[in-house]
């Protein structure tokens, strides 16, 4: 491997979102820089922090297709059964749901929980109150999908949050996506909110660090692979 090889890997792709506010905050950092010297360097540590928003790293996803992984970088905020927004049409029952909030620190690339067939994608305008607080998955904006394979459905829902404004989604209804695929981003801090089968046990807790497309959530084998829960046998 040559020297210019070895430099390469060594740097984070950034995702195309990313490229337009790398420009407008480099634009900004000459032309005011071009005026007063010390905001120069302050814009320069600006625009290095906007590339390292948009990264997009490459992720190892579990070859399991019973294996539910984190469609989100960040901390789970919440673990418990809630009933799931009206738009995803899941039912009026709660279901299981871990939420996944991210900080500006984090990277926003969302990915896929699982793969299967896209069969609703839902946005709903609303508020931008602080993403950690529960209100926010029936108050913030948001924009759910509902991924489907055999009898399984999980609903993954992105929630905008205090800083973030902007909800980008790259999939549409009737496509298909495989575990761990990039579905969509949001600026800048924000949510996640996943809804599975009744019955399923979650493999995290509050407070657990999540990495997107290789931490694990759950095992739908735990619920008997179709939401239904196992029956054991004393």
């Amino acid at each position: 491997m040559s020297l210019v090889d070895s430099v390469t890997k060594a740097f984070v792709p950034i995702h195309r979102e990313g490229w337009p506010f790398i420009a407008i905050a480099l634009a900004a950092t000459v032309v005011v820089g071009w005026f007063v010297d010390p905001l120069f360097w302050i814009g320069l540590i600006l625009t290095g922090w906007v590339c390292y928003f948009f990264r997009d790293p490459a992720r190892v996803t579990p070859v399991d297709d019973d294996l539910v992984v984190s469609p989100a970088d960040g901390v789970v905020s919440q673990v418990g059964p809630v009933r799931p927004p009206e738009e995803l049409e899941l039912g009026s029952e709660p279901m299981m749901r871990i939420s996944i909030f991210m900080n500006v620190f984090n990277c926003h690339v969302n990915r896929a929980p699982i793969g299967g067939k896209i069969t609703r994608v839902a946005y709903r305008a609303g508020k931008f109150l602080n993403a950690e607080l529960d209100k926010a998955s029936d108050d913030n904006e948001r924009n759910g999908l509902v991924i489907e394979r055999g009898d399984t459905r999980i609903g993954v829902v992105q929630i905008a949050g205090l800083v973030a404004r902007r909800i980008v989604c790259f999939v549409r209804e009737g496509e298909n996506i495989s575990g761990g695929e990039r579905f969509g981003l949001i600026r800048f801090g924000s949510r996640l909110d996943v809804y599975f089968p009744d019955g399923t046990v979650p493999r995290v807790a509050i407070g657990q660090t999540m990495v997107a497309g290789e931490t694990v959530l759950a095992n739908l084998a735990d619920a008997g692979g179709k939401g239904q829960p196992l029956t054991r046998v004393s």
